[in-house]
Parts: structure tokens; C-alpha cells; sequence
């Protein structure tokens, strides 16, 4: 069996089967015609410092220390390609070793551009220091040192400490975390090392003189100097400002003594960062990091930017960075979500300050140390001090959770608008299906049929049979017969795959068949080499060489190659396409154009992806027209058609019904045949009876017909297509703002080049990581590793889970905030002997439920993994965010819930109890006076902390009870099991529940530093409030769920919950 080279390039530099006798590349002229493919989008990448405006750079050639290695950049389009491999000491055909890129990588460095490194440790320090919820603590901890309470000045210090320290680390991590995925997701090339094996590499690991091969939406991954192409052009408009693809030529030398040669005239180099809009080509690493052309413009501009700066006067620099600083300080700078809590925190702030002043206009403004104190202590319970660093927490572990699940989120933002898409729009090949073609069936000009089967591969040609007629072909069956000879010639040499067997070592005893190229050309590859006629087979059995390339353009979807007999000089062209296209080209009857078209829509009407196969006969004097791809592809004689399949995912069913249940709508996008994708998209549930809509005659179009309405005629439609066929990325783009018009939120995936305007106009854009071109992942969101749909599933239930948590710890924080001010306002009316007002909880009993107890309670509910129901209800809408009406209706309930338990317990220890005799000036030590105070004082703080780290298990879920959250347990179980499936939050709810003994009875610390005192009978309030507490929040969420029922909104919520479960 044969085995392709994985690479074509031979000594001489050329292109493998494709010599050019005039030195120049196949190409069209500088006029532009037929080949030239629709302008393509610019690929910037973040990381790439680029300025239109900047031009083009000119460096001047050093030309006498050639000698060097890290110079070559300068000089490399003014010798041959050949020269300048020597001077690397490398090889075209072989590439490096891996010592040689080792040692390289160590005098030269790495090949990425120098940047400002992401975010310092010391920025990290100053954005836990410099934000609002820190400054309130700074001014209760100068207020306590000014009025020489030195305990709790030192205890806020430490809470402040503690908070900054936590606060740091977490963030640190978080910063870690995205630079890791940032890495994950970094662009990579395919670059051939080690005696001629290609791999993939990641662009960062490039070194000086390693072989580099580019295809058709790829992103340079350094300053190359080409020495092999065909038809390679690449968008240099990042350099240049050139919109127009600089088509390259290989063999070109230009003029040494012109040390002045602009970059876009260096049409031998390939620059780092610019996008290959056609053809293929490869090249040899001349410059890496910021010695490249980008590098040298990223230099230029940092320069730029500091002269810029320079030049303002020093007031206005000054006004700028105090600004720039402040914004980024009070956390108005980031995701849509931290910003909206950013600001929420600054409301917040304000309305402590109100607090504080309604304290000190109730002392009608009589201002002394404990009044001072007292309001102080009202405006820090309303501060929920951790928001942020709980918030921080949370989207790392949804990053790298995502990450585990094959989604790498290029954006933060991302994390927040994946649970709340209504709508995907996903490719079908290789998404939703396995991206592995097989060749099923073929109909051949004269009427005759080819069946495929028992195959057990998608790459081993060793498998199957091959049948016509129900006789098996053999490689002698074809060379007997022109019409197989010219259907199998077809199908290997219009074909860019390799297919070999993987060469693991000489005592294997199988070895394994593997591929390169696109799936579909594979299947056709693979089918040729069942009866003997792979490429290599054909080439070397006919002496056949390749002369002409015409690559396959997705705006006229066919691709056509020109091969010559080298015996008798006789020129054959072979193409293949899409039916629809090919046919046109031909010379056919209309009968026989009516039975051609018969058997494609019988193939697709199979789920067969059908292609076209044809070829023509040329002349010598034929060959200086072949560049014309009009006349190569025009007069084709009919070879046959083929019918693929690519079988969908295993998992791809139930994750369409996933989304389905959770109220999401998945339309497919394809390339393919009508019927064909309208096959795949019942057999996946798409289509169905069950789906609202998938009956009306707008349910499947192709692009062609959709695109001929008009958008007030879309919006008229019932249901825009839930399948459009022969898809093209306008397309995709047009179906994208038909969905946006309707208010609803769209994930886009995309793979190649030109869909990179849909991924960026998406709500969440998301690229294919194995078979998805570098532009795409730089235009998306989120790239998946796997390319599978059912990781985009979850990822949205990620997204949802995230969305929850935010909500819970939010809930959560906020409940103990509401309660706080309840009880602190309300005791303004109990006052001493002397008439002040009596803290019912200390400074520090707050600052310690705020910043220790609640703390851990919201991380652990920031950890929460989903709720059952998480994909059986409706997305959450975007516009509202995390502040719904729920949630604020919630708050205001539960925390008036709470804060009026504490409240009526304290008055029963002070009035019911006792006489109401709350001592003198018990605000700030302890006398003979305050043993009530202390221990009503005391009462509250218990009962406060129990019912926080209750509640922490009831805003496990805003509806769903206690007792109900877990619905494949029953009884007992049921609340054993939500009580300990999440390990972190037990912990932190058992250490709240236990935390009050030690800080109630161990002396000093109770009456010195937290001013309560041990309590005894009171314990019975603290078990009466706790069972209140849960039977009003029960019984406020079976409300919920009834009027939830009774809107029909939601319908038997244990059984949605255990159909979510399977």
C-alpha cells in the first residue's frame, strides 16, 4: 500500500508535483480577476500591537554581518530560498532536531512580542487595597484608633489584613488561571522537525530555520521565508494598509544593492501576524518575537506611545493617571458583571453614608465617640466586604471548570452571556457530526452505481468493499475500464490528503492507519486506494505530474488541478465541487442532467453529502491558458458523482434535546446539500413533530432562498429556518441580525476565515479548536478542543451555573447586610441610662459575620455545583442580569426575616426577661452595669450567625425547599444529601453553627473584644429562631412555586428536575 509524504517539497524547493518552468507562483495578475476571493476581514489578534497608520516599516539591510543568524531578517528576500537555509543550517525537506530548536530557543528567546506581562503582583495589592468596600474599613479602623479603642482598631486592622490578603491570593490565582487558558488557546502552526515529521506546535515555540506550512486561514506565525507555494497569498493589510491579498512568489530575488525594498514588494517573505487568504505554501523561520516585521512596529509604538505622553503637560498626565488609577481601583474596569457589582458596591457606599447621617441626626448631630462609633458600625454592616473577592473566585473556577469541559473562554465576558443564549447557530461537519467522512455510494456517467461496505475505518483502505453492480471492482477492473479510470483519477488527484500508516516502531505488529487533510477529501482518497488508485499510486503508474492548481474557493465551491503525462505530453484537468456548480460547467443532455440530478437528491435524501467529480482534455498549446481558471474549468465531461456520510455525534441527540428542554432553539448552518442536512437534522431532533415550527415550509431553506427575502420578511416569519443549506458566512451573518431584531441572544460557531464577522457580532462567538482556522479563534469568545456540540452544551450549563452562584452568594450577602441595618436602625430606640443608643450587635460582632462567617458561606455557594432543574428552565435574560426581581424581592423578605428575629429575641432577653435597664456606657468597655446589654448583645449574634449558615443552604436554590432540592433521594436522604453534596459549603455551614460557642464562652475574647457575654436559658431563643426562620423561607418559596405553577410557567418541578438528572 502506498504512503504519501507527508510533505511536498523536494530538493529544489518546489512545491511536491508542481514545477513552475517560469519561476513565479500560479496566481492571478496584480489586476485581479476570477481567482481572487471576496475581501476577508482583518485578523487582528490582542496580542498583537498594530496601528493602520503606522504603514509601512523600512529597516535598513545590514548586510555585512551575515554571518549572524539573529540578522538574516534583513537580508533574506535578497538571496535564493536555497542560500538561506544554508546560512540557518537547516533543512527544507527535514526541518530541525529537537536539540538544534532547544539551543536555538536559548540564545534567541521565544517567538511571542514583549508585552506589558498581564497583571503585576503589586497592581493585584492595590486593587484589593484601593476600592470602596476597603475604604470603609480604613475610616472605622482611624475612627477606632481616634477614639482610642484599641481592640477594635486592631481587630479591624487584622479583618482588613485578612481580607487583603485572601482577597490578593484568590486573585493572584484567578490572574494565573487566565494567563493558563490564554496559553491553552495561543495561536499554533504545523511545522515539520526531526527527519520530516510534521506536528503541531504552539506559534511561541518557533525557533530560527524551523519549517513552517501554511494553508488557507491560517495566522503567519513568524517572519518566513517562502520556498515553496501554490496560488499563496496572504492579507498584509496589519502592515501595509494594503486591503488588496499580496499574492506571493516563491523564486522571486530581489535587488540586493536596493537596501530599501518596502515590505509589501517583498513578495519571496511571509510577516508574522498576517493571514493566508489563499492557497497554501511553506517557508523557513528568518525572524522571531520583536525581531519581525510586527515586532519591530510593536517597538515603534510603545516608543510612540511613551513620546505621546511625554509631550502633554505634566498636569494633564497627572489628571489622566489619578483617573485611570481611580476606575480601576473602585473596579470599574472588567466584564459587564463586575462592573455592574463595581457600581452596586459604590451604591452601597452611598447609602452607608446616609445610614451614618440618619445615626447622627437621631443624636440631633451631639456628636461624641459612641455615636461617632455607632454610625460607623451602621454604615459597615451594609457593606457586604467580600463581594468582590467571592465574585473573583467564582469566574476562576467557572474558567477552568469550562476548560475541563473542552471550552477555553478567550473572554470573561463569555462566562456571563453563554447561560443566557436563546439561540445556536451551529455548523453541522464535524459539530454536530463526527467530522470523519466515509464514502457510501457513486453514480457513473453511464447509469451504473458503486456501493461501499463493511468498512470498519474512516482511514484504513484495507477495510470494505467496493461493488458495482453487485461485482467487486479491482485495480486491474478500473484500468480496463475508462469511465472507472476517470471517476477514481478524479476522486485521488484532486486531493490534497495524505493517507498512511502510522510507523511507530518495527515490532509493531499492526500498525494503525491514520490521515491528513480535509475529511471529505480523505473519504474520497480512502475509496481510491480500496481498488489501488491512490494518488501516489496513479502518479508514479502513469508518470503524472501535477502543473496547475486552482484551490478550492468557498465562493464558487469547486476546486480543479492540472496533471501532464510526461510520455506523450498529453494535459488532463480534473475538478470537483458542489453538484450545483458543477453542472452548469458541463456538456450535457437535459435527460442526462435530469437523471444526474435524480440520483443526488436520492443520495441526500439518504443524509449523503453529494460532490461532483469531472475532467477534461488539454493540448500543448493548451498550457498557457491553463492559468485561467475560467477556461480550466469550463467544458467538463461528467465522471460521476460521489455520496458521503458523515455520521452525527453519539452525543449530539440528547444535547439538542438539553437545549430544547432549557428553552434553547439550535438551527443548523451548513455547506451541505438541503437534503442532506435536512436528513442529519431529524435524525439529531432538529426537526420533529415535537419541535414548535419544524412543520412550516420556511423550516429548512438554503441560503439562496433566505437570502432573497427581505428583512421585514423575515421578521414576519413565525420561526426563522431551523436548517439553512448551502450556508455561506453572509449568510450566517444575516441569520445572526434576523435573531438580534428579535431581541434574542445568539452563540455562532465558525471555523473558517470569513466567518470570523458572524463569531464577532455573536453574543458568544465560538470557534472549532482542531479543524478551526487562527482567525477564527482570535475573532471568538470561546474555542472548543473538541470541536463538539455537546461541549457547547456544556459550557452553557456552566454558564448557568455560574449565573445561579453569582445570584446565591449575592442572595446570601446581601440577607445578612438587610438584617444588620434592621437591627442596628431598630436599636437606635434602646438607650442607656444616660440616654445613648446601645449597639444590639458590636463592630465586631458585625465585622466578623460579615468578613468570616459570610465569607466562607459564599464562597462555598460561589462553589455550587448546578441544580437539577439548571437545564429545564428558560435562559435568564441578559439585559436584567443578576439584579432580578426575584433576587431583590428575595433579599428584602428574607433578610427582614432574619433581622426581625434577631430583633424580637434581643427585645424578650431585654424587656421580657429582664427590666429593661440597659446599664451606663456599655457602647465601649464593660462595668457592673451591662451585664443585660452583654447578654442580650450576645443573643443576637448567636441567632444572627445560625440563621446566616442556614440560609446558606437555602439559597442553595431560589425556589426549591430544603427538603425537595435533591429529588433522586426521598425522605431523610434527601436533606442529607443537600446538605453535604457541596463539601465546602458543609464545612462553612458547620463552622458557622459552631463558631458562636467559642466566641461566647472563652473569656477576654468574649466581654473585651466582641462585648457580649455567655448566654444560658437564651440558647432556647436561638433553636426558636432557627426553626422559625426555616418554616417562614419554606414557606415562603412553596409561594413561589405555586404562583410559579399557577403562570404555568414551570410544571411538576421533581419531574423536570429528575429529567435534567438523566
Amino acid at each position: 500500500m502506498e504512503e504519501p509524504s507527508l510533505h511536498g517539497v523536494n530538493n529544489n524547493g518546489d512545491s511536491g508535483n508542481t514545477p513552475r518552468p517560469s519561476g513565479c507562483i500560479a496566481a492571478s495578475d496584480e489586476g485581479g480577476n476570477a481567482d481572487d476571493p471576496p475581501p476577508i476581514p482583518n485578523a487582528s489578534s490582542p496580542s498583537y500591537l498594530t496601528e493602520k497608520s503606522v504603514g509601512e516599516s523600512r529597516f535598513r539591510h545590514n548586510l555585512d554581518n551575515q554571518d549572524d543568524l539573529g540578522n538574516i531578517h534583513n537580508y533574506a528576500h535578497t538571496i535564493p530560498y536555497g542560500n538561506v537555509a544554508t546560512k540557518l543550517k537547516t533543512n527544507l525537506e527535514t526541518g530541525l532536531t529537537t536539540e538544534e530548536t532547544s539551543e536555538r530557543r536559548d540564545k534567541y528567546g521565544h517567538n511571542k512580542l514583549e508585552t506589558s506581562g498581564g497583571v503585576t503582583w503589586w497592581q493585584i495589592l492595590i486593587r484589593q487595597v484601593s476600592n470602596s468596600l476597603t475604604v470603609v474599613l480604613v475610616i472605622a479602623m482611624a475612627l477606632s484608633y481616634g477614639t482610642m479603642d484599641f481592640i477594635e482598631g486592631g481587630v479591624i486592622s487584622a479583618v482588613i489584613l485578612l481580607n487583603i490578603v485572601v482577597g490578593f491570593f484568590q486573585d493572584y490565582r484567578a490572574e494565573q488561571t487566565i494567563q493558563s487558558l490564554r496559553a491553552m488557546a495561543a495561536p499554533e502552526c504545523k511545522v515539520i522537525r526531526d527527519r520530516g515529521v510534521l506536528s503541531i506546535v504552539k506559534a511561541e515555540q518557533l525557533v530560527l530555520g524551523d519549517i513552517v506550512q501554511l494553508a488557507v486561514g491560517d495566522i503567519v506565525p513568524a517572519d518566513l521565508r517562502l520556498f515553496s507555494g501554490v496560488n499563496l497569498a496572504t492579507d498584509e493589510a496589519l502592515l501595509t494598509g494594503e486591503s488588496k491579498p499580496s499574492t506571493k512568489n516563491v523564486e522571486s530575488v530581489l535587488d540586493e544593492q536596493n537596501d530599501d525594498v518596502p515590505i509589501g514588494d517583498r513578495l519571496n517573505i511571509a510577516y508574522s501576524s498576517t493571514t493566508v487568504t489563499r492557497g497554501r505554501g511553506s517557508g523557513v523561520v528568518i525572524a522571531t518575537g520583536m525581531d519581525t516585521e510586527i515586532g519591530k512596529i510593536a517597538e515603534l509604538l510603545r516608543s510612540k506611545i511613551h513620546t505621546s505622553d511625554s509631550n502633554q503637560y505634566w498636569a494633564t498626565r497627572a489628571i489622566k493617571k489619578v483617573l485611570r488609577g481611580l476606575k480601576s481601583g473602585l473596579g470599574l474596569v472588567g466584564t459587564p458583571l463586575q462592573v455592574k457589582l463595581s457600581w452596586f458596591a459604590l451604591l452601597l457606599f452611598g447609602l452607608a453614608i446616609l445610614l451614618a447621617i440618619i445615626v447622627f441626626s437621631v443624636s440631633l448631630w451631639e456628636i461624641d465617640d459612641e455615636t461617632l462609633i455607632y454610625g460607623i458600625c451602621v454604615a459597615v454592616a451594609v457593606i457586604p466586604e467580600s463581594l468582590i473577592a467571592v465574585l473573583t473566585i467564582t469566574m476562576a473556577v467557572g474558567s477552568k471548570a469550562m476548560a475541563k469541559g473542552n471550552v477555553i473562554v478567550r473572554k470573561m465576558g463569555a462566562l456571563e452571556a453563554i447561560g443566557g443564549v436563546t439561540n445556536i447557530c451551529s455548523d453541522k461537519t464535524g459539530t454536530l457530526t463526527q467530522g470523519k467522512m466515509l464514502a457510501r455510494r457513486a453514480y457513473l456517467p453511464s447509469g451504473r452505481t458503486i456501493s461501499v461496505e463493511n468498512e470498519t475505518s474512516p482511514f484504513d483502505p484495507t477495510s470494505g468493499s467496493i461493488t458495482c453492480q453487485e461485482s467487486t471492482i479491482t485495480g486491474g477492473a478500473v484500468e480496463s475500464d475508462p469511465e472507472l479510470q476517470h471517476f477514481f483519477q478524479a476522486m485521488a488527484l484532486c486531493n490534497l490528503s495524505s493517507v498512511f500508516q502510522k510507523k511507530e516502531g518495527d515490532t509493531s505488529a499492526e500498525l494503525a492507519w491514520t490521515a491528513t487533510g480535509e475529511p471529505t477529501e480523505i473519504a474520497l482518497h480512502v475509496m481510491a486506494m480500496r481498488v489501488g488508485h491512490g494518488k501516489q499510486a496513479v502518479l508514479v503508474r502513469h508518470s503524472m505530474i501535477m502543473v496547475r492548481e486552482h484551490s478550492f474557493d468557498s465562493s464558487i465551491k469547486r476546486m480543479s488541478v492540472v496533471y501532464q503525462l510526461q510520455d506523450d505530453k498529453t494535459l488532463f484537468s480534473f475538478t470537483k465541487g458542489a453538484i450545483e456548480v458543477l453542472l452548469p460547467l458541463m456538456e450535457l443532455s437535459a435527460s442526462a442532467r435530469t437523471d444526474i440530478l435524480a440520483q443526488a437528491d436520492t443520495m441526500a435524501s439518504e443524509g449523503l453529502r453529494v460532490l461532483c467529480l469531472g475532467y477534461r482534455h488539454f493540448t500543448a498549446s493548451n498550457t498557457d491558458q491553463l492559468k485561467d481558471r475560467e477556461f480550466v474549468e469550463n467544458d467538463i465531461a461528467f465522471a460521476g458523482l460521489v455520496g458521503l456520510y458523515d455520521p452525527p455525534r453519539k452525543e449530539s441527540a440528547s444535547a439538542i434535546k438539553q437545549c430544547q428542554g432549557a428553552g434553547i432553539t439550535v438551527h443548523m448552518l451548513t455547506g451541505d446539500h438541503l437534503k442532506t442536512a435536512t436528513s442529519i437534522a431529524k435524525e439529531i431532533g432538529i426537526l420533529g413533530p415535537h419541535i414548535p415550527g419544524s412543520s412550516t415550509s420556511f423550516a429548512v431553506m438554503t441560503a439562496n432562498e433566505f437570502d432573497k427575502l427581505s428583512d421585514d420578511s423575515l421578521d414576519d416569519l413565525d420561526y426563522l429556518p431551523f436548517v439553512l443549506a448551502r450556508c455561506s458566512p453572509t449568510t450566517k451573518l444575516r441569520m445572526l441580525h434576523a435573531l438580534h431584531r428579535r431581541g434574542l441572544y445568539c452563540a455562532m460557531t465558525g471555523d473558517g476565515v470569513n466567518d470570523s464577522p458572524a463569531l464577532k457580532g455573536a453574543d458568544v462567538g465560538v470557534a472549532m479548536g482542531l479543524n478551526g482556522s487562527d482567525v477564527s479563534k482570535e475573532a471568538a469568545d470561546m474555542v472548543l478542543t473538541d470541536d463538539n456540540f455537546a461541549s457547547i452544551v456544556s459550557a452553557i450549563r456552566e454558564g448557568r451555573r455560574l449565573f445561579d452562584n453569582i445570584q446565591k452568594f449575592l442572595l446570601h450577602l446581601l440577607i445578612s447586610n438587610i438584617s444588620q441595618v434592621i437591627l442596628l436602625l431598630t436599636g437606635l430606640a434602646f438607650q442607656d441610662r444616660h440616654g445613648v443608643s446601645v449597639f444590639p450587635l458590636s463592630p465586631i460582632e458585625i465585622l466578623w459575620a460579615n468578613l468570616i462567617t459570610s465569607s466562607f458561606l459564599a464562597i462555598g455557594l460561589g462553589l455550587e455545583p448546578a441544580s437539577a432543574d439548571v437545564m429545564s428552565r428558560r435562559p435568564h435574560s441578559l439585559k436584567t442580569g443578576v439584579f432580578t426581581k426575584e433576587l431583590i424581592v428575595d433579599k428584602f423578605i428574607y433578610g427582614t426575616f432574619m433581622g426581625c428575629l434577631c430583633l424580637v429575641s434581643y427585645v424578650i432577653v431585654v424587656f421580657g426577661a429582664a427590666d429593661g435597664d440597659l446599664g451606663a456606657d456599655c457602647n465601649e468597655t464593660y462595668n457592673s452595669t451591662c451585664g443585660l446589654a452583654y447578654r442580650a448583645r450576645g443573643t443576637a449574634y448567636s441567632i444572627l450567625t445560625v440563621l446566616l449558615s442556614v440560609m446558606a443552604l437555602e439559597a442553595k436554590h431560589l425556589t426549591l425547599g430544603l427538603f425537595n432540592m435533591s429529588p433522586e433521594k426521598s425522605g431523610p436522604l434527601s436533606l442529607l444529601t443537600t446538605i453535604t453534596k457541596n463539601r465546602f459549603l458543609f464545612f462553612a455551614v458547620m463552622a458557622g453553627m459552631i463558631t458562636p460557642f467559642p466566641i461566647i464562652y472563652i473569656p477576654i475574647i468574649n466581654q473585651v473584644v466582641f462585648r457580649h457575654h455567655p448566654l444560658s436559658w437564651e440558647w432556647g431563643l436561638v433553636l426558636g429562631s432557627l426553626v422559625c426562620f426555616v418554616a417562614l423561607v419554606e414557606s415562603w418559596k412553596a409561594i413561589k412555586r405555586r404562583r410559579l405553577r399557577s403562570s404555568g410557567r414551570i410544571g411538576d418541578t421533581r419531574k423536570s428536575e429528575e429529567s435534567s438528572i438523566a
